[in-house]
């Protein structure tokens, strides 16, 4: 789950951490407020969506004067923002962060995360902020230096040392440097959060070590246990298929393509994505609908798979373990029977009640082309959408 900046900001100053101070905004109105509450003479326009590179894109504007404020705010809410994140279709701003401008003399890069093959969380630090970290990566690797910490042992001052000389700070701003790692990893810790980027970090000319940016993603499967972050979930920024997805405990992404999948495991998910790939086709989505699945988790499965228009056929690949074909099979049926079939669709079962499964496809008089493999089944599903264009 992702939240916005001025969300993030607001999470990170209860754990103590120094940031930009700023407030949200929903009107151009607000914006206004926003801005006389604030001591100027320099305040910050920034666009709330959930994607990075939102400057490039126009979305973050430096001003001089609250008439600029408001002329900035005017342009930017209710605009489609177009970032190297969003994809070519952008995102629409409906919320703004008018923030007190800061006096900046470095900009640094600082991010945590959940390091998998150390099972550790790693603070990735680099002198190069404010832009790219991927460029960073590319092109000059040895700037990036990762550190990791040990999660038996906790947060130690030398963590903070380690990243402070990373960043080339010395005396009081190493200091700051100690604290503010510190209460980052609490936050992170406590908070369950799987990223944090802050991009900048910044040195203010006053010497002041600030977070003038922030980007939190949590992990949903704890988020159970915080009620207050689930209550900062923005709706309008998700796919309203994964949001109908995530009703059912399913696993769902959407894609760019025109083959809808539906599949049990993540593993047969991908192969099922790669291979129709190979044969010249495009995924429209990772739909994994879990080993467990009822009927009325596949028959949903199947009603979000069939709501996307780019969809032009339906590939459903089951091996059945501890999911029985028989199941998944009612379930393409009951879906079927009630959202209609307007594309191919090809079913290719094997494993646990396959038969049984087979003969309920059979028995149900649907235009259903099945599939005996996996190879089978991606080239049925591929060619039958060439040959409905």
């Amino acid at each position: 789950m992702n939240i916005h900046e001025y969300q993030a900001k607001e999470l990170l100053r209860k754990f103590g951490v120094n940031t930009g101070r700023g407030t949200a905004a929903f009107t151009v109105d607000e914006a206004v407020k926003a801005a006389e509450a604030q001591p100027g003479p320099v305040w910050v326009v920034k666009a709330q969506i959930h994607a990075g590179g939102r400057g490039l894109g126009g979305g973050v504007k430096v001003v001089k004067s609250i008439a600029d404020v408001k002329t900035e705010a005017t342009r930017i809410l209710g605009m489609t923002l177009v970032t190297p994140q969003t994809g070519p279709q952008g995102k629409l701003v409906q919320r703004l962060y008018i923030e007190e401008g800061t006096a900046i003399a470095r900009e640094l890069y600082l991010s945590m995360l959940v390091d998998r093959e150390t099972s550790n969380v790693a603070f990735i630090a680099s002198t190069e902020g404010g832009m790219s970290i991927e460029d960073v990566a590319h092109n000059t690797p040895e700037k990036i230096i990762t550190i990791h910490v040990d999660p038996a042992a906790g947060y130690q001052p030398y963590v903070g040392r380690r990243i402070a000389n990373a960043l080339k700070l010395e005396g009081d701003l190493a200091k700051q440097c100690g604290k503010m790692m510190g209460q980052l990893y609490k936050a992170f810790v406590d908070s369950d959060m799987s990223l944090l980027e802050i991009n900048p970090l910044v040195v203010s000319k006053d010497n002041q070590l600030i977070c003038l940016d922030a980007k939190v993603n949590f992990d949903s499967n704890s988020l159970m246990r915080h009620p207050d972050i689930v209550a900062l979930r923005d709706l309008t920024e998700e796919d309203p298929k994964e949001i109908e997805a995530s009703k059912y405990d399913l696993s769902y992404v959407a894609l760019d393509g025109s083959i809808g999948c539906m599949v049990n495991g993540a593993g047969l998910a991908m192969a099922t994505m790669d291979i129709i790939k190979l044969y010249g086709a495009e995924p429209a989505n990772f739909l994994d609908v879990g080993g467990g699945a009822t009927k009325e988790k596949v028959t949903a499965a199947f009603k979000i798979i069939t709501a996307d228009q780019r969809v032009k056929g339906i590939l459903v690949n089951i091996f059945g373990g501890i999911m029985k074909c028989d199941v998944i099979a009612e379930g393409v049926v009951a879906a079927v029977r009630d959202v209609g079939l307007k594309v191919p669709l090809v079913v290719r079962l094997e494993g646990t009640n396959v038969e049984l499964g087979k003969k309920i496809i059979t028995d149900s008089g649907l235009n259903v082309l099945p599939a005996d493999d996996l190879n089978d089944a991606a080239q049925k599903i591929v060619k039958a959408v060439k040959d409905a264009a």
